[in-house]
């Protein structure tokens, strides 16, 4: 019977090593949780319904754009 559940049983590097991950698991959440939101007023970019793969990242308004006066020819 004791064979039989010797057997059974996962291997102990196994058990080690599932032991491991979930402690650094841990440690790495605790860490991140301490460090806090690495950009607390960024916000996603949103989605639109063109379903074009545009290419620029950010979004967002582009303001003003000042010296910009392509249109004055």
């Amino acid at each position: 019977m004791v064979a039989l559940l010797r057997n059974l049983a996962p291997p102990p590097a196994l058990c080690g090593f599932l032991l491991l991950l979930a402690l650094m698991f841990t440690g790495s959440y605790a860490a991140g949780a301490a460090a806090g939101p690495v950009a607390p007023g960024m916000h996603g970019t949103g989605t639109s319904g063109s379903g074009g793969g545009g290419g620029g990242g950010g979004g967002g308004d582009m303001g003003d754009m000042g010296g910009t006066h392509e249109g004055d020819r």
